[in-house]
């Protein structure tokens, strides 16, 4: 049944390699992870050794450098889409952020960090042994990157950092935190990146209770006058800016896939119900209303496919599209919420119990129209893009 809704990897995108991969990958989420994702979304939490074997299999080191512990030598943009939406056929998001948050809080580092950072970090990271996390939002600035206040002053051969950062994926759990700093004036120029490390003196982090979510924990980051080395620095002072939204299209494009990954999810246990589940003397799916349903789901899954292999292609290719991938996420996180909607219609009393994927996918909609960019930060951003703005 599952062979009938999956992703058809006989597009113009993908090959042998990539069709291994997701054969592969398959493999080792329905072994290792698919029948523990429950119990890990109730324990609020993946344990550490999960880290590891990820790591062992191959997914953490995914796209990094070999000299560090990853493996990017034939692969492409094309594997992240398979990651995202494999990892999104457990419905169980917060299992695949609490894996994944490297993928954001790494690149960075990669890019411009010193290679005694790099040497120091991203090994222990991609084996696993270590978490990073990525602190951008804080309580009184999200989305607008160029208002965030989290202020870094240089003394020495040290930056005294004080703010707070929220909402952070991994901020419990981290050893490592890439944040975003006010290293300058106010504006975009004025932002730096600092590696900020577990055990500073002054740097704590609160738990957050969340709606969905649940195995990934988020924390508040608090920061008081903490001593961060100047060598921490990621980059030149000042470039944070354009390094965190290098990281947020690819961001973005992920969210994208693991939104339809999920609604497809929705969508494969809807139908496998209407066709066990009778009523009124026939199965559900005898019924046109529960067939035009189905349909609808299927008719918004597959069109968000095409956008986003689209859109992953010509990012392969080296083009910005900031407007496709702003459109595309908003698209797909509507996909997603409308065919959580509507599985959990099909599936009645069935989807409100916990332990059911598509109970755990209908709790995960919000975080996803809202992280990464919310729908009316995305909309606006692509009417800029495509020279809708009032200007």
């Amino acid at each position: 049944m599952e062979g009938q809704f999956e992703v058809r990897l006989d597009a113009p995108f993908y090959t042998d390699e990539h069709r291994e991969w997701r054969d592969s990958l398959r493999r080792f989420i329905d072994d290792r992870l698919m029948p523990h994702v429950n119990q890990w979304d109730e324990a609020g939490e993946v344990p550490r050794a999960v880290h590891r074997e990820v790591a062992e299999f191959g997914l953490t080191g995914l796209g990094f450098p070999e000299e560090f512990g990853g493996f990017s030598e034939g692969t492409d943009i094309f594997h992240f889409v398979i990651k995202a939406q494999e990892l999104a056929r457990m419905g169980a998001g917060g299992v695949a952020t609490a894996l994944s948050t490297h993928d954001i809080g790494l690149p960075p580092l990669i890019v411009a960090g010193s290679d005694e950072i790099k040497r120091r970090v991203a090994p222990a990271v991609l084996s696993g042994e270590k978490i990073i996390a990525l602190a951008i939002t804080e309580p009184g600035a999200g989305s607008d990157v160029a208002a965030l206040r989290t202020r870094a002053r240089r003394e020495g051969d040290f930056f005294r950092v004080d703010g707070s950062k929220t909402f952070i994926s991994g901020g419990m759990n981290a050893d490592y935190v890439t944040a975003v700093v006010r290293t300058g004036a106010d504006g975009g120029r004025g932002l730096s990146l600092l590696l900020i490390e577990r055990g500073m003196p002054g740097f704590s982090a609160t738990p957050l209770p969340k709606q969905g979510w649940w195995a990934s924990d988020t924390a508040t980051l608090h920061f008081d006058d903490v001593a961060v080395p100047a060598a921490n620095l990621i980059g030149a002072e000042g470039a944070g800016f354009a390094l965190i939204m290098n990281n947020l299209n690819r961001e973005r494009l992920m969210m994208a896939a693991g939104a339809i990954g999920a609604a497809r999810a929705c969508l494969q246990d809807a139908a496998e119900w209407a066709r066990e589940r009778e009523t009124f003397g026939k199965r559900l799916v005898g019924h046109q209303v529960i067939r035009h349903k189905l349909v609808e789901m299927s008719r918004r899954i597959e069109a968000g496919q095409a956008y986003l292999e689209r859109t992953a292609a010509r990012m392969q290719q080296g083009e910005r599209c900031a407007a496709d991938i702003a459109m595309l996420k908003v698209d797909a996180t509507l996909t997603m919420e409308f065919c959580a909607r509507e599985a959990s219609q099909v599936l009645g009393g069935a989807s409100y119990i916990r332990g059911c994927r598509v109970e755990r996918i209908y709790r995960e909609v919000r975080v996803n129209a809202i992280g990464g960019g919310s729908e009316e930060i995305l909309r606006d951003l692509a009417a800029r893009q495509l020279g809708f703005d009032a200007a």
